[in-house]
């Protein structure tokens, strides 16, 4: 059987890509599942376009745990969303033997996602999971690829509505738990002492991006 190829990246044919795949489609809602999928595709781009080399299973299910946090079977009450999926991505590939070193990479990846920046620095396999997330959440990086690739993988995993939707996720995942939505202090400073500082809002960078919807 010819192997899946979206935007001249191939999906992995293997055993842990297709559990994985299984899992997350059973687990999280469509708008989740797709998102997550794409977020695959924008990363292996991205990593494509800098001549990055990663290990595309890793990627794989980093890209598609990262946002297990936001189902009801994987949401804990107790601590933040991205230590669900993270916890969960890491468990799945220890039970299939992957070694610990390639488990790690791949919780760091998912932990972090939400972090902007220091992802970028680290392993390929974590940056790029952030790197699928930026295009397909904030619009970072959309201009990175091109019109045909953008079509190709908004044809395979489509996104109608997605910026209302994926919102709409986002909070029914967190609002059980908001304690653990506190970011970075150091917005807290600035928003105290520096007369005319505005604190980025997450809501309005998905909103403003270059998505149509």
């Amino acid at each position: 059987m010819p192997a899946t190829v979206i935007a001249g990246i191939e999906i992995p044919d293997t055993a842990l890509v297709r559990e994985a795949t299984t899992l997350v489609s059973a687990a999280a809602d469509p708008v989740v599942f797709h998102h997550s999928c794409r977020v695959f595709l924008w990363g292996s781009v991205r990593g494509r376009n800098r001549g990055m080399s990663y290990d595309p299973e890793l990627l794989y299910v980093g890209a598609l745990f990262h946002d297990l946090g936001l189902t009801d079977a994987y949401a804990r009450n107790d601590q933040r969303f991205e230590l669900d999926g993270a916890d969960a991505a890491r468990r799945f590939l220890l039970e299939r033997g992957v070694p610990d070193v390639g488990a790690r990479l791949v919780w760091e990846a998912i932990a972090l996602h939400t972090t902007p920046e220091i992802p970028w620095r680290m392993a390929p396999e974590i940056a790029l999971v952030t790197a699928g997330v930026e295009v397909d959440v904030l619009g970072i990086g959309y201009e990175e690829i091109s019109e045909e690739e953008r079509a190709a993988v908004v044809a395979a995993h489509p996104r109608p509505g997605f910026k209302k939707d994926i919102l709409q996720a986002f909070t029914r995942g967190i609002a059980p738990r908001p304690a653990t939505t506190f970011g970075n202090v150091k917005a807290d400073v600035l928003e105290r002492y520096v007369p005319g500082y505005v604190r980025p809002n997450f809501v309005d960078t998905i909103l403003n991006s270059a998505w149509p919807e």
